[in-house]
């Protein structure tokens, strides 16, 4: 049944992810607002898939609504047709905290009684893996941020972290993806692993991004083009599966996901082996970055092997 009136109620009654866009620091999670609207537009893009709606009483005030990106919501049960221009639906949302008539989804309940919202469980285990190639999705417990008290910061990087404000700073409107290490940490998107004959080949959904590691004894090129990804090289260690990368572009938010930048001095290697039961992926990592690390950052990160779930194409709109 409909909600008769307009709500502001304290307390966050569903969990959302914390980190899964560039845009959630703005929401105001210990508030949810409720209301009866009518959707009055509905975009099914990336960044973010949103909800255009109008409210049924009062002062009729029409409201953007933002969920997660399409593969996070096609994996949560939506798709374009979901919702039409004209549907009268209820709305559980956090509000900005600007007072701008914009929040992010708690909850949506259609008119035939379905409620819809944004699905972030845990992967659940359910097979072994014969080698580390295949589909993997991040485990939670295990993403990488800056919260994370192994990071030590210069007197630069401390500057610079103190400095970073998401709203003017992000890339992600720009659809410009992550640098490793962190993409593969994401535990809303997939991870694929592909071996070939000289290469080996780590996409991830986010932003679509494929990263190439060559494993026919090269070394880094000198004086070679930075490039987002940078440039990979790979090789094994008995049964581990390290990774090096050089060469990578200065970017605004790469030391973490928010606020610590990457420069022409950063170095990542990464270490990928199977954990005992063969259902996990563990991803040992360390990077150095002189400018605004005073010491190399040492983290892991897990990944459940996901053979049943498939990548879904990310098709950012700069925006």
């Amino acid at each position: 049944m409909f909600l008769k009136s307009y709500l502001i109620v304290l307390g966050c009654l569903i969990a959302s992810a914390s980190w899964s866009h560039h845009s959630d620091a703005i929401y105001d999670r210990s508030q949810l607002v409720a209301f009866n609207a009518t959707v009055v537009g509905f975009e099914f893009r990336n960044p973010h898939v949103t909800i255009f709606v109008q409210e049924e009483e009062g002062d009729r005030r029409q409201w953007e609504i933002e969920t997660g990106s399409t593969p996070i919501m096609r994996r949560s049960g939506w798709s374009e047709e979901l919702f039409a221009v004209g549907d009268a639906i209820q709305v559980r949302a956090h509000p900005a905290q600007t007072g701008q008539l914009k929040a992010i989804l708690n909850s949506i309940q259609s008119a035939d009684g379905n409620t819809w919202i944004q699905v972030e469980e845990a992967p659940e285990v359910t097979a072994a893996a014969e080698s580390i190639e295949g589909v993997w999705r991040g485990e939670p417990s295990t993403e990488l941020s800056l919260n994370n008290t192994s990071f030590q910061f210069t007197e630069a990087g401390t500057q610079a972290e103190r400095a970073y404000e998401e709203s003017s700073h992000t890339q992600n409107l720009r659809c410009e993806p992550l640098p490793p290490p962190f993409l593969n940490s994401n535990a809303l998107y997939l991870t694929e692993i592909e071996f070939a004959e000289d290469a080996a080949f780590i996409r991830n959904e986010f932003f679509d991004v494929e990263r190439t590691i060559y494993m026919d004894g090269r070394t880094h090129p000198e004086n070679g083009a930075r490039t987002p990804q940078g440039h990979s090289i790979g090789w094994w260690e008995d049964d581990v599966f390290v990774v090096e990368t050089r060469l990578l572009a200065d970017h605004r938010i790469g030391g973490a996901f928010f606020g610590l930048p990457s420069t022409a001095g950063k170095h990542v290697i990464e270490k990928y082996s199977l954990s005992e039961d063969r259902t996990r992926a563990i991803v040992d990592i360390w990077f150095e970055d002189p400018e605004y690390l005073s010491e190399p950052f040492r983290g892991q990160t897990t990944l459940v092997y996901s053979p049943e779930l498939q990548l879904y194409s990310y098709e950012c709109n700069p925006q």
